[in-house]
């Protein structure tokens, strides 16, 4: 009994650690693929908190939700009440929330939604370069490998390509139609800015009398 709890602690460990390191790995390379969507505007410093943090909320929000395995096995456990939340606006919500703390100056936020109310809709954070347009961004996705955070160009999203879901994306797996299911909503975009910081009022002016006493 004392061999085989070594042994899973040993592989849990393995496990961990080989976690860490593709983490680490993909926390770096996003930050570069953020600083290369606007190399004289964004800032390296805004592109890795922002990387840093969105790969360690990803995470998080996973085990908040008790997921294990298979994201859309989870979505059914919520549909039959066994689970409470864990789909793919409650990712999109959550790690927005916290990047929405950092109050990025370089880089924006964005919603976006593939295949609006379908039955295969995914919801993922987009983040753009400042003034740079929602089709050049880059795709946050927690929901998608179960809390480990997937990302990738919008226009190079193979797996969320108009036409592609349903009945003829399972037949046609390898079939590419260049056009992206990615749409931005404009409301979810709208509760991923910061809020503006309240005004400082002016300091009250004393009174020719106050200043004489």
């Amino acid at each position: 009994m004392k061999l085989k709890l070594v042994f899973a602690i040993v592989v849990g460990l393995f496990c961990s650690a080989g976690l860490h390191a593709e983490d680490e790995k993909s926390i770096n390379d996003l930050r570069n693929a953020l600083i290369a969507l606007s190399p004289q505007t964004v800032d390296p410093n805004e592109a890795a908190l922002l990387s840093e943090t969105a790969h360690r909320s990803s995470r998080e929000c996973a085990r908040e939700y008790g997921v294990h395995g298979d994201p859309a096995i989870h979505n059914y456990l919520i549909h039959i009440g066994v689970k409470k939340r864990g789909i793919c606006a409650d990712y999109t919500h959550d790690i927005g929330a916290r990047l929405r703390e950092m109050r990025f100056k370089t880089l924006v936020l964005h919603w976006g939604t593939a295949w609006e109310k379908e039955s295969d809709e995914n919801n993922a954070l987009i983040v753009t370069a400042r003034n740079q347009s929602f089709y050049d961004g880059i795709v946050l996705d927690g929901w998608r490998r179960a809390g480990r955070l997937f990302w990738v160009h919008v226009l190079d999203d193979d797996e969320y390509e108009a036409g592609r879901h349903g009945f003829l994306g399972h037949l046609g797996g390898h079939i590419h139609t260049g056009k992206t299911a990615w749409k931005e909503d404009p409301q979810g975009t709208r509760s991923l800015q910061p809020q503006l910081l309240p005004a400082k009022s002016a300091p009250k002016r004393k009174t020719a009398r106050e200043a004489r006493n």
